[in-house]
């Protein structure tokens, strides 16, 4: 899935043996429900069969999350979106916490990894990338049980 395409602010690529767009808004985060809505308007994509995957600084690094609706807990994507599809969306949130006694969140959020954060990124990744697989395959309970499940 390499063939990435443009519509309006948003970045997208299809992959069609999963059924399955993957959309990366180009718009600024609290403003990501707009192009959102263009594309799920577009291929008639219900929110029910939206998987929305965000960082999520109150959770702390490494800590998955994944829940079938909700509300934004404070996420201001999340609070976009949900202003567009409302809250029946699943979410899947991939924690990577406050930082280092740093209270400026845009330096944690836009800034780099540190060296054993690095290291347990790949394991982080694989645990995602099941919930997603699992999400697409057998819906989004058996998907909280893979990704909820400790690690």
């Amino acid at each position: 899935m390499r063939d990435w395409q443009r519509k309006g602010e948003a970045r997208y690529a299809i992959d069609r043996s999963r059924s399955a767009i993957i959309v990366k808004p180009q718009s600024y985060m609290n403003l990501s429900g707009s192009p959102a809505l263009g594309l799920a308007t577009f291929y008639k994509v219900p929110p029910p069969r939206i998987l929305v995957v965000v960082d999520d600084l109150d959770l702390p690094f490494g800590t998955l999350r994944m829940r079938a609706e909700g509300s934004s807990g404070g996420h201001n994507g999340l609070k976009s979106l949900i202003e567009v599809f409302g809250q029946g969306f699943p979410r899947l949130r991939i924690g990577i916490g406050r930082g280092h006694d740093d209270p400026d969140a845009i330096d944690r959020v836009l800034g780099e990894f540190t060296e054993a954060e690095l290291r347990e990124l790949p394991t982080i990744v694989d645990r995602a990338v099941a919930g997603v697989e699992t999400w697409l395959t057998q819906g989004v309970t058996q998907a909280m049980n893979v990704v909820n499940a400790k690690a």
